[in-house]
């Protein structure tokens, strides 16, 4: 079993970088493929970012290729969200979840594991 939590959420403004984190309990953590999603109020929960257990293959929403970069320290137990020139509609709760299937990663079912999310507030 995994438990995720995620920091470094808080309120910037546009065109500001924030770097997320996600900190994984559990001695299989290594094994996880992990995701990144995000919830805007009042919509669905959207695919932000995944990366495979070794670190080898990432994906990307394509709205959001080049200015967000995800990675994973699986010695530290920890995966990472790197979000740069942030703009308003990146507004949202943002999600750290964790899979062992190994599928689309771009579904939020495809998850088992996620965490209470943090906060991003992107100013204009």
């Amino acid at each position: 079993q995994v438990q995720l939590v995620e920091s470094g959420g808080g309120l910037v403004q546009a065109w500001d970088s924030l770097r997320l984190s996600c900190a994984a309990s559990g001695r299989t953590f290594s094994n996880y493929h992990m995701g990144w999603f995000r919830q805007a109020r009042g919509k669905e929960r959207e695919f932000v970012a995944a990366i495979t257990w070794s670190g080898s293959n990432t994906y990307y929403a394509d709205s959001l290729k080049g200015r967000f970069t995800i990675s994973r320290d699986n010695a530290k137990i920890t995966v990472a969200l790197q979000m740069n020139s942030l703009k308003p509609e990146d507004t949202a709760v943002y999600y750290c979840a964790a899979t062992l299937g190994r599928g689309t990663f771009y579904k939020s079912y495809e998850y088992h594991y996620w965490g209470q999310g943090t906060q991003v507030t992107v100013s204009s």
